[in-house]
């Protein structure tokens, strides 16, 4: 995978967005990228079209029977066992992008979406600036893992379901997407299901499409971005199982919202065709991680293992601990409060490095809070 063991090291070769924003001397959690190294496949791909045709793609007239939508339908039957309508499938740049689009042709200002919270900042700042209130569904710890109950609906349009779920890892059961369904169903809600997480499922747990549970009344919303680490990529897919709103985006000028581009399309159908193996060896790194944080966090500080993703949700039950990390321990995390209800007195941590940069990460948090409870005992 890579043997790159100081920060110093990572910094010199990666001059993507995580690692700029960081001061120096600071180590960077925060946003989900991962330090390591992309699947060979990707690269090999991606060199092979650089050194070759970059004109017009063969798939441009014919963009859901093109590679990517053929590759994003066999992923899914061969992991998930759920095979889609390939003429259900569209293409986006990312899955912001494809839910503003979804919530713009769907919903009118005033709409209620109902979202589980803490929530992903970025969705939250959709509905703020295109005046879709947020409805939560509070996520609350129960013993090793997460909780919620859903509230009434009634005054909503969507449910935004985002299953792993970032930023506590969760993922849902059956039984968990079943009643979900039955209140989508009750409230004739639209379900727009974020799934970018799937491939970083640790094992009891399973991943279960919500679209093979409630086909008719589902977007689903994934990409090869996460499990890959292909942020800059710019590649994600729409599998829009609702008929109405197929209609709908189907009355669209065509080009209005874009599409992937060809090299989003190379890179993502050569992860999910033939980067398993990448995948296999990262994911076994990522759970080595998450159970290394179980096992180095300073005590006090609420952590339950992520049952998905590489995002660490650590509960310190006080404000102000991003800016206390970051001067007094030279790390940057994501800040709890940017994800809306019940994320104030907690932080995100981006466990996707390697051991001994994660190693260095948590002992600084380590000497931090000791020096900081020290001082505060004097």
């Amino acid at each position: 995978m890579t043997d790159i063991k100081r920060a110093e090291d990572l910094k010199a070769t990666h001059d993507g967005f995580k690692w700029a924003k960081a001061a120096p001397g600071v180590i960077p959690a925060w946003i989900a990228d991962m330090d390591l190294p992309t699947a060979p496949e990707v690269i090999d791909a991606l060199q092979r079209r650089a050194h070759g045709d970059l004109g017009y793609p063969t798939w441009l007239d014919s963009p859901h029977s093109g590679p990517l939508a053929e590759a994003f339908v066999e992923r899914m039957e061969s992991r998930y066992g759920w095979r889609p309508d390939l003429e259900h499938v569209r293409s986006y740049t990312d899955i912001n992008q494809a839910l503003q689009v979804l919530l713009h042709v769907w919903t009118r200002p005033g709409d209620g979406v109902a979202v589980h919270t803490p929530a992903y900042p970025p969705f939250l700042g959709t509905l703020e600036s295109m005046d879709r209130p947020l409805h939560p569904l509070q996520l609350s710890a129960d013993g090793d893992s997460w909780r919620f109950e859903v509230p009434d609906l009634s005054r909503c349009k969507v449910l935004l379901l985002v299953n792993p779920h970032n930023p506590t890892g969760r993922v849902f059961t059956r039984e968990e997407l079943t009643e979900l369904a039955e209140h989508a169903e009750r409230h004739d809600l639209l379900v727009i299901a974020d799934e970018i997480h799937a491939d970083l499922t640790y094992a009891p747990h399973q991943h279960i499409p919500f679209a093979t549970i409630l086909p008719e009344r589902t977007v689903t919303l994934t990409s090869a971005t996460k499990a890959f680490n292909l942020g800059g990529i710019r590649c994600s897919v729409a599998h829009i199982g609702s008929p109405e709103l197929r209609k709908v985006l189907g009355a669209q000028p065509p080009f209005l919202y874009g599409s992937a581009n060809l090299f989003g399309v190379e890179a993502t159908v050569a992860a999910w065709r033939h980067g398993d193996a990448w995948l296999q060896e990262t994911r076994a790194l990522l759970d080595r991680n998450r159970r290394m944080i179980a096992d180095r966090l300073p005590e006090g500080v609420g952590y339950r293992i992520p049952e998905a993703t590489y995002l660490a949700w650590l509960d310190y039950g006080r404000p102000g601990v991003p800016e206390m990390l970051e001067r007094d321990a030279k790390v940057m995390l994501s800040d709890g409060a940017t994800f809306g209800p019940g994320g104030a007195h907690s932080v995100r941590l981006n466990f996707a490095t390697t051991e001994p940069i994660l190693t260095e990460i948590l002992d600084r948090i380590a000497q931090a809070e000791t020096s900081g409870s020290q001082a505060a005992g004097r």
